[in-house]
């Protein structure tokens, strides 16, 4: 067994500052979690293994110390490493020990080498952060054709508007919440891992990354479905193939380059992609009859397809939290942009298909993928249509572009808290996830040789287990931590946030219930791997095969989960 070393650091304020009682979310019971800033001088004294006495003094101790200690924690013997500098001291929550800690999304003070606790610039601002969310859902109404040939016009105008109350609002509210309370990379998985431990963590972050990947092998092929009409070599055969490989390859390299880069790139291919659909519904006012909007055949609807079409287009709106972690101010910024987001996701699907069924006549079997490029030559002539499938092109590029930095960015996250090797963690100089991104690449060019309708219920299948754990885990933290600070917070009670979860529950019940059994059984055996995957990456850590450690600058979920104790930043 490897002897343990001990560190113990003690802190002595000559005089103890009063201290304000602080909001503590309607709870007048509750005791604040913040501590006052108190001002004088303060000793330090550190007593490391062997005797040796540090002592130090500075007009105020920070939390965020200079001292770099390795604590031996594997209750095994075994060594696991935990850079520990700048970390400060967990208490329990709604204490504090008169250390000042910087606050959820504050700015830390500025050190000597102008570097961060984690070395990283939150470089996100509002704008592109609500393209970015813009392109994790939605896109633009690129494949949303589906759901006029699987129910007809009335059902799928009535399902972008009905949809996204029961689905996307409680999905966006609980990601604002959640986003707040936990501003970092890991996103949802540190979410079900301070909730229920990091065994379902780990399979939260398998199952979201996998459906993510999946979900971005998908956009190659729509890139290519909405060219072929004008370039039919590319519908099949071997320049599909290649067409597919060269743009994985160039879109991977702009997220090698930076996620400032992609934000900005999110916002020039999203205007250019909404803009054409703005001109053909002004085009299409003289033109709309209104009785197409209201057919309807209730016997003849494809309701898997239907649900599997609303489901896809208006999902992933957790996605971003998986890139908190670079958000600027995340506690303003986040709650505002999933609003506008949605806003702008919810418009970008209603008023096209409100101007293309109620202006061309109905022929269902045609609402297939990439049919608006059709409707736009009916609508407005052939430079509509033109435009149509570049701003297709270009609303593909930039989903993919956006799901794959949130995928790479949720393996960082990942490797950051040590449920997968080290090396995950490590960033290029640009700031990006480097290897994260290799492997999501690499998952989308083997995956897309799928068929549209197979990725989507694949990917969606997977996804929707991830959403059940995300929903215990919020109302078990609202349950757990009900004092805890949260910059954002939903306001219903725990009563109200159990009622939030269940209309999207009953829905992915339903979702789930119509998958065909080729899709379940490849579903199931995916998360039996992830179930292995968990302990097996458990062993090699033990073993020493591969690097794993946890980055000093976020707060122990584990000991927090046990002891009760706060989650501070």
């Amino acid at each position: 067994m490897v002897p343990t070393t001990t560190t113990s650091i003690t802190t002595t304020p000559p005089n103890r500052c009063s201290e304000p009682p602080l909001p503590n979310h309607g709870d007048p019971t509750a005791p604040s979690n913040s501590p006052a800033k108190c001002s004088g001088d303060f000793a330090s004294k550190v007593t490391a293994a062997g005797g040796v006495t540090l002592k130090a003094s500075s007009p105020e101790l920070s939390a965020k110390s200079s001292v770099a200690i390795t604590d031996m924690v594997n209750a095994d013997g075994d060594e696991k490493l935990r850079d520990t500098t700048n970390k400060p001291s967990s208490v329990a929550m709604g204490q504090h020990n008169d250390v000042q800690y910087v606050g959820i999304n504050e700015h830390e003070p500025p050190s000597p080498t102008g570097a961060t606790a984690n070395n990283n610039v939150r470089s996100l601002s509002i704008l592109p952060l609500v393209f970015l969310i813009f392109y994790e859902v939605s896109g633009g109404p690129f494949g949303v054709e589906d759901s006029v040939q699987a129910a007809g016009p009335l059902l799928a105008l009535v399902g972008f508007l009905v949809f996204p109350l029961i689905w996307s609002v409680p999905e966006a509210l609980i990601t604002a919440e959640m986003g707040t309370m936990f501003p970092e990379d890991g996103g949802y998985v540190v979410w079900v891992s301070s909730a229920l431990g990091p065994f379902w963590g780990f399979q939260q972050g398998w199952m979201k990354w996998l459906s993510g990947v999946i979900d971005n092998a998908l956009y190659p092929v729509l890139f290519l479905d909405y060219l072929k009409s004008g370039i039919p070599v590319l519908a099949d055969g071997y320049p599909r193939v290649l067409a597919v490989l060269a743009l994985t390859v160039a879109l991977t390299y702009m997220n090698f380059r930076g996620l400032t880069i992609v934000g900005w790139v999110a916002v020039l291919l999203g205007i250019f992609s909404l803009i054409p659909f703005i001109i053909m519904g002004f085009i299409s006012i003289p033109k709309i009859e209104p009785a197409r909007w209201l057919v309807v055949d209730l016997h003849v609807v494809d309701w898997n397809l239907y649900l599997n079409t609303l489901f896809w287009n208006l999902n992933y709106w957790d996605s971003i939290s998986t890139l908190a972690g670079e958000v600027d101010n995340p506690k303003k910024t986040l709650p505002k942009a999933l609003l506008y987001a949605l806003i702008l996701v919810v418009s970008g699907y209603f008023f096209p298909l409100l101007a293309g069924t109620g202006a061309v006549p109905l022929h269902r079997d045609q609402w297939t993928d990439g049919y608006f490029s059709d409707v736009a030559k009916i609508i407005g002539g052939v430079w509509l249509r033109w435009w149509i499938q570049a701003g297709a092109a270009m609303s593909n590029m930039g989903m993919f572009v956006t799901e794959m930095s949130s995928d790479s960015f949720q393996l960082l996250g990942m490797a950051e808290r040590g449920m997968i090797p080290e090396i995950f963690a490590k960033r290029s100089r640009y700031g990006t996830p480097s290897i994260g991104i290799l492997f999501s690449a690499s998952g989308v060019i083997l995956l897309s040789w799928l068929s549209f309708q197979e990725i989507v219920a694949a990917e969606n299948f997977l996804y929707c287990f991830g959403m059940i754990l995300e929903f215990i885990a919020f109302v078990r933290l609202r349950m757990k931590y009900p004092a805890a600070s949260r910059p954002y917070k939903i306001p219903v009670g725990t009563i109200g946030s159990i009622l939030l979860c269940v209309p999207p529950t009953i829905l992915i019940c339903v979702v789930l219930a119509l998958s065909s059994l080729k899709v379940m059984i490849v579903s199931v055996i995916a998360i039996i791997i992830g179930l292995v995957l968990q302990p097996s990456l458990k062993l090699v850590e033990k073993k020493r095969w591969i690097k794993f450690s946890t980055k000093a600058h976020l707060p122990d979920l584990l000991n927090a989960h046990e002891n009760s104790e706060s989650l501070i930043y």
